[in-house]
């Protein structure tokens, strides 16, 4: 019994110490293939919007990028990207979180592969894609 109290006392503490906040981390993920999945459309007015990797991209025309993620159901849940670019690398920023018109609703659990069609500047050409989360 001592050994039990031990041992959930341990993990109430893990559990309550306090989170530190990670920095973002960037990764280049890799070029895939143009892959099917739900097509999503960037939506600024998510709410409670969070850092989301970025899994895979595709060439979806010479300007623009196809960004490859897995989320929730788009009845609930919208995506949205920021890009910045130089002449070596194209940088996206993809958030998720829950739409505007589905805060309050109960909303299924499940995965969904999605894509996210992203304009560039100028050509990917042989840019790096990086992706910050």
């Amino acid at each position: 019994m001592r050994a039990l109290t031990v041992v959930y006392a341990a993990a109430l503490a893990i559990c309550l110490a306090p989170v530190a906040t990670a920095e973002p981390t960037t990764v280049q993920p890799p070029e895939v293939p143009p892959r099917p999945g739900v097509l999503f459309t960037d939506n600024p007015a998510i709410v409670d919007p969070h850092p989301m990797p970025v899994e895979a991209w595709s060439r979806a025309g010479a300007d623009t990028l196809a960004l490859h993620f897995t989320t929730g159901t788009p009845q609930c849940y919208g995506v949205t990207a920021k890009t910045h670019e130089t002449a070596d690398t194209v940088t996206v920023e993809l958030s998720g979180g829950t739409l505007p018109e589905a805060v309050g609703r109960a909303c299924i659990q499940i995965a969904v592969f999605g894509t996210l069609e992203v304009p560039l500047q100028g050509p990917i050409g042989d840019r790096r894609v990086l992706s910050v989360h």
